[in-house]
């Protein structure tokens, strides 16, 4: 996986995928995009980080030609947004940290070893450093994403096969970070189908990401994730959220939003784009045209 300033050095690719199990968002690259969605039959792919997620490569290989049709022989640059559960993602501390790259690849891979269910030696490792300045002086915490390489190039086959060359691969809510205006301690709650990702952010700086599965779209499922979450917020940055950006909950959302703002004093917010409000199944995709349009 290649961060998003890296591919900023070179054009934006001619198009944009975000992938999930209810379907296939995609935009073709422009001041304009149009985007469009293609719902999946049941099954075409099961999200996990540690086996093949793509179960019927012809319906999504369908599905890619129904949103994106065929250009003759002509290769066509494309943007893979793939779903938050196929991929690890943590931020890692560190006092110091190497100034060559394979030793910082290493040092990663290294630190990951025991927090991913699969061999993170062939996994496909992006990661990039934050330095943190405080009290104690500064330290550098890293944001790395880590996905079984495997289970990336199923999810790029097809791609390859309708002419495109995947040249950018990044998950849903780390392309979604693009929307974000920092704005001092924000909790962003997004959800998917059945995932809940949870991220914490301190300004631009990434503090935390969970991303896990719940048993249940109810208001006592996403507290069970939400509260530890806040109480990480206080322990950890002696601070109380100044706002929870909701993403992906649809009525649900609005019927806890003045419960949550009430019980915990702080401001509950719909997250919001250029492109239209960011939902389940295009947030990333939405943040991924926020950078590059």
């Amino acid at each position: 996986m290649m961060s998003l300033a890296q591919i900023l050095k070179d054009p934006p690719p001619a198009y944009a995928f975000e992938l999930s199990e209810a379907g296939i968002s995609a935009a073709k690259i422009g001041a304009a995009p149009e985007i469009l969605f293609q719902p999946f039959e049941p099954g075409v792919l099961l999200v996990s980080p540690v086996h093949d997620n793509v179960q019927k490569p012809d319906s999504l290989s369908a599905q890619i030609e129904a949103v994106a049709p065929a250009n003759g022989n002509r290769k066509r640059r494309a943007a893979l947004i793939l779903p938050d559960y196929a991929a690890r993602v943590a931020v890692l501390d560190f006092d110091s940290f190497p100034s060559a790259a394979e030793d910082q690849r290493a040092l990663v891979r290294f630190r990951m070893k025991k927090s991913v269910p699969f061999d993170v030696d062939n996994a496909m490792v992006s990661f990039s450093p934050q330095t943190v300045s405080g009290k104690s002086g500064s330290k550098i915490e890293v944001l790395v994403a880590v996905m079984a390489t495997e289970i990336v190039l199923r999810y790029e086959s097809p791609f390859r096969e309708a002419g495109f060359i995947p040249g950018f691969v990044t998950t849903s809510a780390l392309a979604m970070l693009n929307i974000i205006s920092p704005d001092g301690v924000t909790l962003i709650v997004k959800l998917n189908g059945s995932t809940l990702t949870a991220i914490v952010l301190d300004g631009s700086m990434v503090k935390l990401v969970r991303c896990v599965e719940i048993a249940a779209v109810t208001q006592e499922e996403l507290e069970s994730v939400v509260l530890p979450t806040l109480a990480y917020i206080e322990d950890e940055l002696s601070a109380a959220p100044k706002r929870i950006l909701l993403c992906g909950l649809g009525p649900l959302g609005d019927q806890i939003s003045h419960e949550w703002a009430a019980n915990w004093h702080v401001s509950i917010e719909t997250m919001r784009s250029r492109y239209g409000a960011p939902g389940a199944l295009n947030a990333g995709l939405l943040g991924y045209l926020e950078s590059v349009v």
